[in-house]
């Protein structure tokens, strides 16, 4: 029996701005809402607890204008974070399998745990449901993202209850879900990036219908990174042959990289490598590598020429600074 739990968060931040905000602690968990669902997407069950803030004690003014939470039920009602967390996956039970909309939950969730100082609860690599994606993916483009209450209102499930509070909002993403062919974009599992494989074994391969990512281990600078042979490996992403180049890798804007590979059996395959960095400054890739058509490539051509004029253009800044920084003859 699958046990979905549907999850949302609530969390303030530094009511006088990010310049004062803690280290890697930006946004401090005020309200954990979820809903569980069984395998026929019904709901089974639903969670709700408000946390005492100890950190950002002060509401910032737009978590009270979108939340319209007050502050003095907040502190009145809230129990402490480390409690709730105990209670929540006690809540949680056996194998459970989160989904969120959106990508930041899982993410504030683990990094509201580091800081407390809590043992990490989730599995690793920790997969879960993107809600948000997988709507894109079946009433959208697969890129562009629609906002959760523009979502309930597409799929005809608005009800009498507000959006911005964790439940409300977990219940509105358990009752998309019911309406979604969930059986056509189950395949698609997101990866949360916050706690990144320690070592090289460790690094994560998982494969898709029509692509595969691979995330690696942290490297020390963006160059160590590039450097390494699996990242620049150019795989196909269904037989994982070695692909021939077609176009070696190249980038734009130093921070994603593109290159194409052609496979005998399956066809183009489009690599992209994106370089992030983790709270620790330190440098990490996910790259993935997906079948495209031919109409696809022209596309990858313009973007190639692009990197090449603006490395010309660059030389050339580069050259002329120097001529006019040179000390003239005497």
């Amino acid at each position: 029996m699958k046990n979905y739990i549907v999850l949302d968060l609530e969390w303030n931040q530094n009511a006088g701005g990010k310049e004062e905000a803690v280290d890697h602690f930006p946004f401090e968990i005020i309200e954990i809402g979820a809903v569980r669902l069984n395998e026929t997407m019904e709901e089974t069950g639903e969670y709700r607890r408000l946390i005492k803030p100890r950190v950002y004690t002060e509401l910032h003014e737009k978590i009270l204008e979108v939340t319209h939470m007050d502050q003095q039920t907040l502190m009145e009602e809230g129990i402490c974070f480390e409690e709730a967390v105990k209670e929540f996956f006690l809540w949680c039970g056996d194998d459970p399998v989160f989904c969120t909309w959106g990508s930041m939950d899982l993410t504030e969730l683990q990094r509201n745990i580091a800081y407390y100082g809590l043992p990490d609860p989730f599995k690793k690599p920790l997969l879960y449901y993107d809600i948000q994606k997988l709507y894109s993916l079946l009433e959208g483009d697969g890129k562009d993202r629609v906002s959760l209450d523009v979502a309930v209102f597409e799929s005809k499930v608005m009800e009498d209850r507000p959006f911005h509070r964790a439940l409300d909002d977990a219940h509105y993403t358990g009752r998309i879900m019911s309406k979604m062919d969930f059986k056509k974009v189950e395949a698609y599992w997101s990866t949360d990036y916050y706690c990144l494989p320690a070592n090289k074994e460790e690094e994560i391969y998982l494969v898709f219908p029509r692509y595969s990512k691979y995330i690696s281990r942290p490297f020390e600078s963006k160059q160590a990174a590039i450097e390494d042979k699996t990242v620049t490996d150019l795989i196909c992403c269904k037989c994982n042959r070695m692909l021939k180049k077609k176009i070696r890798w190249f980038s734009v804007n130093q921070k994603v990289y593109t290159a194409l590979g052609c496979c005998p059996v399956h066809g183009n395959v489009k690599g992209k490598i994106r370089l992030r960095r983790n709270d620790e400054r330190m440098v990490y890739v996910v790259k993935t590598m997906k079948l495209i058509g031919e109409d696809e490539i022209g596309g990858i051509y313009e973007k190639k020429d692009e990197a090449k004029k603006k490395r010309v253009e660059k030389t050339k800044v580069r050259k002329q600074n120097k001529k006019k920084g040179a000390i003239p003859p005497s």
